[in-house]
């Protein structure tokens, strides 16, 4: 029996319920070698997706002077890959499914790698703009599929800590692809950020030709007569929604104070544009550190209490960090590496419940939707962001940053309240399949 016909039959039971209503929380089931190297092979995939889109928001300082840019046309260029990433993801949302995951990948992949070298080519705010939404057209889904992947090949309480393994990768790109592209930046212009990521890229690329199995088994589970309704089947169910609403809330705050980082700590904190590498990499550290941490006791531990948890310290520290002023920069790593850690003790945990969500026959189109609505609420999250903050001239303070921190936690607030309604219905699931 394949990992993935296994999965069929485990997936959402893994918790059973006992006579009195508690939920026994069983030991983690060990990874074969064959789960650790898609483990592995996810995590540096998702690196240069996440590397291709977190490098803007350092580049930001460098490409508003550069390419003259003003603060509602940066807004534009962040909010571009992410706007045609989620239109895309809708529109591959029916075909999801209908097709080997293997395949479907390394189309998307493909297709994120040429429009990464379209952005290395850009050489005004017109050319970039086009070439960023080339990009998400295609880098958008492959996270997607690579969630579809997970719920595939790991049962529920495995994906814990896979995602947590695999959620590395943000940490990843901050102590490594964030520094090395800003130095690079530095020493010979943003565009050879672009190139190392190509390069990276294609590597990887390769790997996934050559030893990624075909992934074929939601294929034999498949009933609608074509993939538009499979897409409407999908949209229609109540449960699915209660899910795309709690990924739109979590993404339109996590998304606000993304593009003006590195605009703000260098007009308003007064830190140099040479020392942006250090503060990424020690955020970097602190959710390299927290990420493993938060996937295995979310393995043990009530996802939503994580998620609270991690909400109230984001929330504590986005106040802090969006009203500060010039201080010394080990302060500036302090908070930002707190901040982080809250953040991320968020985004783990929701990423789990919601991936306990749908049906294995609805996980592709599920996933593709979902994360469409995550990049379509982080663009328009972006795009509100660019008209909010102003900055007079290229070298003046960023205005109106703390007005973003402010929204922010008020977001943060809400998705509390939906993802309690998403942490119940997942309960109340593996309660009727065990059961069964």
């Amino acid at each position: 029996m394949t990992t993935s016909n296994r999965n069929v039959m485990e997936d959402n039971a893994s918790v059973p319920a006992s006579s009195t209503g508690e939920h026994k929380r069983p030991a983690p089931v060990p990874f074969t070698g064959y789960q650790r190297f898609i483990i592995a092979l996810l995590a540096f995939l998702q690196f240069t997706i996440i590397l291709d889109f977190m490098i803007i928001s350092p580049l930001g300082d460098i490409l508003l002077k550069t390419l003259s840019l003003s603060t509602s046309q940066f807004g534009s260029v962040v909010s571009a890959y992410a706007i045609s990433a989620g239109i895309s993801g809708i529109m591959a949302a029916g075909f999801a499914d209908k097709f080997d995951r293997k395949k479907l990948l390394l189309f998307f992949y493909t297709g994120f790698i040429v429009g990464t070298a379209f952005c290395a080519l850009a050489y005004n705010y017109h050319t970039l703009l086009i070439a960023r939404i080339v990009t998400g057209l295609f880098g958008g889904v492959v996270g997607s599929i690579s969630m579809a992947i997970i719920t595939d090949v790991f049962s529920l309480n495995q994906r814990g800590r896979v995602m947590g393994f695999v959620s590395m990768a943000f940490a990843g790109s901050q102590i490594l692809g964030v520094p090395i592209g800003l130095v690079l930046a530095n020493a010979w212009g943003w565009h050879s950020t672009f190139i190392m990521v190509v390069l990276l890229a294609i590597l990887i690329g390769i790997v996934v030709v050559l030893k990624l199995r075909p992934l074929t088994a939601h294929l034999k589970l498949q009933s609608d007569k074509n993939a538009f309704q499979h897409l409407w089947h999908t949209v229609q169910k109540k449960d699915y929604r209660i899910g795309f609403t709690a990924t739109t809330l979590l993404s339109l705050g996590g998304f606000m104070l993304m593009p003006f980082t590195s605009a703000f700590l260098v007009n308003n904190v007064l830190i140099a544009q040479a020392d942006l590498p250090i503060v990424f990499f020690f955020t970097g550290i602190s959710s390299m550190i927290i990420m493993p941490l938060i996937g295995r006791i979310r393995d043990r531990v009530d996802k939503y209490k994580i998620f609270v948890f991690g909400s109230c310290v984001a929330a504590i520290m986005v106040l802090v960090y969006t009203n500060l002023t010039p201080i010394p920069i080990w302060e500036v790593i302090i908070i930002n590496m707190i901040m982080f850690m809250g953040i991320m003790s968020r985004m783990v945990p929701a990423s789990a419940l919601t991936s306990a969500i749908p049906e294995m026959y609805d996980r592709g189109a599920f996933m593709s939707i979902n994360s469409s609505l995550q990049q379509m609420a982080g663009g328009a999250a972006a795009m509100f962001a660019g008209f909010v903050v102003v900055q007079q001239s290229e070298s003046s303070p960023i205005q109106h940053f703390n007005i973003l921190g402010y929204v922010m936690v008020v977001i943060m607030a809400l998705c509390v309240v939906l993802m309690y309604r998403v942490s119940r219905m997942v309960k109340r699931r593996a309660v009727n399949l065990a059961a069964r």
